[in-house]
């Protein structure tokens, strides 16, 4: 009966022991082996057993990319101002077992490391191409520290300058000069704003006045047009007026000479002409040869037709 009872102790603490060291590693993990105090492997996402009392999990690395914001480092540019700068650091474990074995505290060394590129690179550039430089410092720090840290499995993905923070007297000279900046920005567009305005007010009396011109010359070809009109409209008048008249008078020519009138209607109808043309206002009349006879004759009829 004792027999019994030790064997059922006996595969209780086996069992115990077994189930103790089945380990299961979860995703984004590896978990550094040693056996017997030396590196034995790395076991990856699965199900693993390790060997009771001679095998240990020595560190369990999380293979995430992680972030670590370190406080403001003090630097000095070249220019010899002191400025506070603070970085992000993006970085994650490529190999478990440079990590666990290749330095002691990793984030102390890597918050050093940047703290001491940082200086460097800073101390190579002027203030203001400290402000303006932001990419090409993240990525020189980037390049630096990725190198720096390969030894020790750890790989840099990113690095970011979270602020810069010059002294407070910077910070007011820079204010001042921007705020005159500003003014001087806002000054010139005012002007512009002026100029353009007093040209486009030019162009529009310049148009106006070319407008007003083409109006006027319009208008005196139009009733220069009108004027010509209205001439040979008169001379159309005149001419068929004038040729109305010559038709009447050819005509009453054609009707006398038609009738055939004689000497004696000759004569009076010479006279009536003759007495129109004196009127009483001439003093002198020059009466042809052939109508004094005629002027005789009716003289003579007039006397015999008196008595």
């Amino acid at each position: 009966m004792e027999g019994v009872g030790f064997i059922f102790i006996l595969l209780l603490f086996i069992l115990i022991v077994i189930v103790a060291n089945v380990k299961i590693v979860p995703q984004a993990h590896a978990f550094v082996v040693e056996r017997l105090g030396a590196y034995k492997t790395t076991w990856n996402v699965g199900l693993h057993i390790k060997v009771p009392f001679i095998e240990r999990i020595a560190k369990n690395v999380n293979l995430k990319e992680r972030v670590v914001d370190f406080p403001p480092q003090p630097v000095i540019t070249k220019d010899n101002v002191t400025m506070q700068i603070d970085t992000v650091v993006y970085f994650q474990i490529t190999d478990p077992k440079m990590y666990a074995y290749g330095v002691e505290h990793p984030m102390s060394a890597i918050e050093n490391l940047t703290a001491t590129t940082l200086r460097n690179i800073i101390g190579d550039l002027e203030l203001d191409q400290t402000l303006t430089s932001r990419d090409t410092i993240n990525t020189n720090l980037r390049a630096i520290l990725d190198d720096a840290t390969d030894p020790w499995g750890i790989k840099i993905n990113r690095v970011e300058l979270k602020n810069i923070m010059p002294p407070k007297a910077i910070q007011d000279a820079m204010e001042k000069q921007m705020k005159a900046e500003r003014e001087r920005r806002e000054s010139i567009l005012k002007a512009e704003g002026e100029k353009r305005s007093t040209i486009l007010v030019a162009e529009g009396e310049k148009e106006s006045m070319i407008l007003a011109a083409e109006a006027k010359k319009t208008a005196a070809i139009l009733e220069a047009e009108a004027e010509k009109e209205a001439q040979i409209k008169r001379a159309e008048g005149e001419a068929e007026a004038i040729l109305k008249i010559q038709t009447a008078t050819a005509e009453g020519i054609r009707l006398i000479n038609d009738a055939k009138p004689g000497e004696g209607m000759l004569a009076i109808r010479s006279m009536e002409a003759m007495e129109k043309v004196a009127d009483g206002q001439a003093t002198k009349l020059i009466i042809p040869s052939d109508l004094q006879g005629i002027t005789g004759l009716s003289a003579t009829i007039g006397e015999v037709l008196k008595k």
